[in-house]
């Protein structure tokens, strides 16, 4: 790999699946095109699930969304604009192919054929003009196990309490644990050691910046830190970790939890897991303090600012979420003393490589972290 330079595009690897990834990844392609999305493959409802039941093949909706959040990096010309709608376009009907994307079924059509996931979407890649990559966190597809709470209504125990407050029930497959009423108090993945995608784990140890959610965050978002390589490969790369927290709690997932949960969740699937910055929106965050103390925990810190849509809808806002991650790069410049001990950020470039939005740590639009709310 050649040594990083000015003239090299920052290189981000985005963790993730679903809708939580396509908003890292819209905005991402605002700061970069060197991007590599690393999707989850735990799917197992809808068109992606019916596919990799009668194919046993990897689910492919995640993969799809991912693709279609950066097509038309490379040309955003009326050919790859089509081709992305076309991609998207679900079947209507009654028949076998109701309701099956059509970006689905040309996956599963390049994947037979070449027997490669990976060489199936790089070939997608090159059709819809993305000149990033998208990767899946393992070669092989997996089941969610969770174990969860409070889903029969509590009876009175022999003593008076709450006899089945505290009963756990196994719950299996990502769209029942998603939407499972209950409180989810552990996840497993089946296999249990899934082997993690090569190119995905090159990627996280080549990688500047690394960012991890938002999305459904017993599903979506924890599978990455369950599968061995693939974490060994996160917690060993030099790059920034940014987490990006939700706007809100999911029903059935995270139902009630609070932003600082979110990461308790984290330490306790992966207490080896450190973090540089905590991205949230200030308006979802009651209780700042608690969420500092928090990701303090993984030695990272928090910026608050406004990552929402202008609505007030639980969707992040790509331009905002650009901007706020090109802050959380940025930041070390406000933490780190000039000269040789200085970390790899320092005035708005990382290892040499330009930040783009990042000024200099004198710069009046980025004011010094003593200065800036945004930073509790």
């Amino acid at each position: 790999m050649s040594p990083p330079g000015p003239s090299r595009p920052l290189r981000a690897v985005a963790l993730g699946g679903g809708h939580g990834l396509h908003a890292t990844l819209s905005a991402l392609r605002r700061l970069t095109d060197d991007i590599t999305a690393v999707v989850v493959v735990a799917d197992d409802g809808g068109s992606s699930g019916r596919i990799r039941r009668e194919l046993d093949i990897l689910p492919l909706g995640d993969l799809r969304m991912a693709l279609g959040a950066l097509s038309g990096q490379v040309d955003a010309g009326p050919e790859n604009t089509l081709w992305q709608r076309v991609f998207e376009h679900r079947y209507g009907g009654h028949g076998a192919l109701a309701g099956h994307a059509v970006g689905n079924l040309v996956l599963a059509g390049l994947l037979e054929v070449l027997d490669d996931p990976v060489a199936a979407l790089d070939q997608a890649c090159r059709l819809l003009g993305v000149s990033g990559r998208v990767l899946p966190m393992s070669t092989q597809p997996v089941d969610i196990e969770a174990d969860v709470t409070g889903i029969q209504p509590s009876r009175p125990g022999p003593s008076g309490g709450d006899q089945d407050r505290d009963v756990a029930h196994r719950i299996r497959g990502q769209v029942a644990v998603a939407t499972t009423p209950g409180r989810v108090q552990q996840v497993r993945l089946d296999p249990r050691r899934p082997k993690a995608c090569p190119e995905a784990c090159e990627a996280l140890r080549a990688a500047d910046v690394i960012t991890l959610g938002p999305g459904s965050w017993f599903s979506s978002v924890l599978p990455h830190l369950l599968v061995p390589e693939l974490f060994s490969a996160l917690v060993e790369s030099e790059a920034r970790r940014v987490l990006v927290l939700n706007l809100a709690p999911q029903p059935g997932e995270t139902a009630g939890f609070s932003p600082e949960q979110h990461l308790e969740v984290l330490a306790a699937h992966a207490p080896r897991l450190r973090l540089d910055v905590v991205v949230a929106d200030t308006a979802a965050v009651p209780e700042p303090d608690l969420l500092r103390r928090g990701a303090e925990a993984f030695g990272a810190d928090t910026l608050l600012t406004t990552v929402g849509t202008p609505d007030g809808s639980p969707k992040h806002d790509p331009d905002a979420l650009a901007s706020a991650l090109a802050d959380a790069a940025h930041h070390r410049v406000d933490q780190t003393p000039a000269g040789p001990t200085a970390g790899p950020m320092t005035n708005g470039v990382h290892d040499g490589v330009a930040v783009p939005g990042a000024g200099s740590a004198h710069d009046p639009a980025r004011p010094h972290q003593e200065e800036d709310r945004r930073w509790p």
